[in-house]
């Protein structure tokens, strides 16, 4: 099975996250992005600071791989206004799709309006603009019901809001990759969690990010029903190799 077009090949470490001065960094970027082109992988998902960077060279290479980012990362907690407005100057530097962290703690301390609210406007900014637009609600910060319902509010927001045909382009995402757990715990996408999420989300399309280690994880999340994998380690998983990165 050919799993490239599922892949959302991923680097969003900041420079000193990778023990990196900032023009090293960019240089990890830029051979990510190359990378993406030779293996035909569906999308590159990388800072927003790099969003020209790596549209110049798709353009460049007459490449048909989309440029992704994420807003709001990783923590998610920003006013609703700053969400918007890193997601408006995203799509402004070239961005196809935005993975924008949803605020579950909001979620979590029962702000349920303002989740609403943000998932509701966040929606709105990036279809207006035909681009496709992801929800991180961060797995392992939450019980498997919050799981549950953070997946159906996402789908019920947009249910009420926008038109079927707009569904496939609003994703519920498992993580960031950068979540904190204890006891060594998952921070990405499990069996499990995937699971719960497909259930409630559907029918807004699934991605799995973090924790797809083989190329057998990731053709039994697309088998599970998933449309997208985020990984740091796309191109040794999609040759049959393991993921060495965590994420």
């Amino acid at each position: 099975m050919d799993i490239r077009s599922f892949i959302d090949s991923t680097y969003l470490k900041t420079a000193s996250q990778a023990g990196l001065d900032e023009n090293q960094n960019q240089e990890v970027v830029m051979v990510f992005v190359k990378e993406a082109i030779q293996e035909r992988f569906k999308l590159i998902m990388i800072r927003p600071e790099m969003v020209s960077l790596a549209k110049q060279i798709i353009l460049n290479a007459s490449s048909n791989v989309k440029v992704g980012t994420v807003i709001d990362f990783p923590e998610g907690n920003s006013t609703i206004e700053a969400k918007l407005e890193e997601a408006a100057q995203a799509i402004a530097d070239g961005a196809d799709e935005l993975d924008f962290v949803c605020n579950y703690e909001a979620f979590k301390n029962d702000e349920i309006d303002l989740v609403k609210e943000e998932i509701l406007k966040g929606t709105q900014l990036a279809l207006a603009h035909n681009k496709i637009i992801k929800w991180i609600i961060e797995v392992a910060a939450l019980t498997d019901r919050q799981i549950i319902q953070l997946s159906a509010l996402i789908k019920n927001v947009v249910i009420a809001h926008f038109k079927e045909v707009d569904y496939t382009s609003v994703f519920v995402k498992s993580s960031t990759g950068f979540y904190k757990t204890q006891y060594n715990e998952p921070n990405g996408a499990t069996i499990q969690s995937v699971i719960m999420m497909l259930e409630n989300a559907s029918p807004l399309p699934v991605k799995a990010a973090g924790g797809v280690r083989t190329y057998d994880d990731a053709v039994a999340m697309i088998q599970l029903g998933v449309k997208r994998i985020g990984t740091s380690s796309a191109k040794a998983i999609v040759n049959g190799g393991n993921n060495q990165d965590g994420y």
